[in-house]
C-alpha cells in the first residue's frame, strides 16, 4: 500500500512538473497574442482571410488570433520537450497539430503532449547500433514517435476527446445566470487559490483552453480576479488608517506599495510576502474576494478576448463598465474584512520588523584605513 501511494506521489509530481514547464513556455505566447488581439479590436480591426483585406487593426486581430491557434501545439510540444528533451518537442508540436485537427482544444493539447512525451523516452531508451546513435535524437525518436502518436491520437482517442471537448463547451455556454454566478465564484477563488502558484495555473489554464474555443466568460474572469488581492489588501491599508487602526508594519506597507503596481498589471504574486505573515487572515478574506468579483463578471456576462493585461485590457473587455464594478467590489469586500479581522498595533509593533532589521547591521567591525 505504502509503495503505491508513494508512486503516485511521484507520478503526481511528475505530471505537475511537466505541466508547468510547458504553461511556462506557453505564456509568452498567450500574452502576447491576446494583447495583440485587444490592439487589433480596440482600433476596429477584425479577422481577415485575405491580404486584400489588410490593414494595421485587421493584422494585429489576425496575427493574435494565429497566435492563439498555436496553443494545443505549444502546450504539447513543451510537455513532450519536459518529458524527453528535444527529441520530444516535434512530436509534441504534432501532437498538438492532431489535437486542433480534432477539434479537442487545449484538453487535447495536453493528453497528446503526455502520450508524445512518454513514447519519446520510451523509444530514447531502446540500444541501437553504435551508427544509429547519431540519428536517434534527429530523426528516428521524432518520426517513430510521430506515427505511434497519430495512430492513438486519429484512431483511438479521436473521438472520444472531441465528444468530451464538445460537451464541456457545450455545458458552459447552457449555463444560467445562477449557475454562471456559482462557476464564476469557483472560478475565482481557485483562480487565486496560491496567488499565481501551481495550484491557480491550473484554471487559469483551462480559461485560456477555452479562450481558444471561443468561450471568453472564465477569461474575464482570471484578469481581473488576479487583481483582488493587491488591490484588496491595498484598500485594507486605507480603510484601517481611516478609522486610527494600524494592521500592517512598516515593512508590509513598503511591500504594499510594490504589490499594488504589480496587481495592475495582473501579477499577484507581489501579496504573498504580505499575506505569510498572517495566513489564516489573509487567505480567506482574498479568496471571498476573488470568488466574489468572478461572480458579478460571469454572471452579468463579461467577456475578455484577452488573457492577460490586468487593467490594461479592462476596454477590450465586452462589457466594461460591468468589469470595474466586479473588481471594484471583490477588491472592496476583501480590504473591509482584512481591516476588521486582522489584528490591531502598537506603534512599537508597527516599527518592530524595522527596527529588528536596523539592530541585524553590526558596523562596529569595520576599520576605515
Amino acid at each position: 500500500m505504502n509503495t503505491f501511494v508513494t508512486g503516485a506521489k511521484k507520478a503526481g509530481s511528475a505530471v505537475k512538473k511537466h505541466l508547468l514547464t510547458s504553461i511556462s513556455y506557453m505564456l509568452p505566447l498567450v500574452v502576447a497574442s491576446g494583447l495583440l488581439i485587444a490592439i487589433g479590436n480596440l482600433m476596429g480591426g477584425k479577422q481577415v482571410t485575405s491580404l486584400a483585406q489588410m490593414n494595421f487593426p485587421n493584422s494585429m486581430t489576425t496575427l493574435g488570433v494565429l497566435g492563439m491557434g498555436l496553443l494545443p501545439s505549444f502546450i504539447a510540444g513543451y510537455i513532450g520537450y519536459s518529458i524527453a528533451d528535444r527529441p520530444g518537442i516535434a512530436p509534441g508540436f504534432l501532437a498538438g497539430q492532431i489535437a486542433s485537427f480534432l477539434g479537442a482544444g487545449f484538453l487535447g493539447g495536453i493528453i497528446g503532449g503526455f502520450i508524445a512525451g512518454y513514447i519519446a523516452l520510451g523509444i530514447r531508451k531502446i540500444k541501437v547500433p553504435r551508427w544509429a546513435n547519431g540519428l536517434m535524437p534527429m530523426l528516428i525518436v521524432p518520426t517513430v514517435t510521430a506515427i505511434f502518436t497519430a495512430l492513438i491520437m486519429f484512431f483511438l482517442l479521436g473521438q472520444p476527446l472531441t465528444a468530451a471537448t464538445t460537451a464541456l463547451n457545450h455545458f458552459i455556454t447552457n449555463l444560467d445566470r445562477s449557475q454562471r454566478a456559482l462557476y464564476g465564484f469557483l472560478i475565482g477563488w481557485i483562480g487565486c487559490l496560491d496567488y499565481g502558484g501551481a495550484i491557480s495555473k491550473i484554471p487559469n489554464l483551462i480559461c485560456d483552453g477555452l479562450l481558444l474555443d471561443g468561450i471568453k466568460g472564465p477569461e474575464g474572469i482570471k484578469v481581473l480576479a488576479s487583481m483582488v488581492p493587491p488591490f484588496g489588501v491595498t484598500m485594507s491599508y486605507f480603510l484601517a488608517k481611516l478609522f486610527h487602526k494600524n494592521i500592517y508594519t512598516r515593512k508590509e506597507i513598503e511591500n504594499i506599495e510594490v504589490a499594488f503596481p504589480m496587481g495592475c498589471c495582473m501579477i499577484t504574486e507581489g501579496v504573498i510576502p504580505i499575506a505569510m505573515n498572517d495566513l489564516f487572515r489573509t487567505l480567506p478574506c482574498t479568496w471571498i474576494g476573488c470568488g466574489v468579483t468572478g461572480m458579478i463578471s460571469y454572471a452579468l456576462g463579461n467577456e475578455s478576448p484577452v488573457p492577460s493585461g490586468g487593467i490594461f485590457v479592462i476596454p477590450a473587455m465586452s462589457k466594461p463598465v460591468i468589469a470595474i464594478i466586479a473588481l471594484l467590489v471583490g477588491s472592496l469586500i476583501t480590504g473591509i474584512l482584512l481591516a476588521i479581522i486582522k489584528k490591531p498595533l502598537t506603534e512599537k509593533q508597527v516599527d518592530e520588523v524595522q527596527e529588528d532589521d536596523e539592530k541585524n547591521i553590526d558596523l562596529s567591525n569595520i576599520n576605515i584605513q
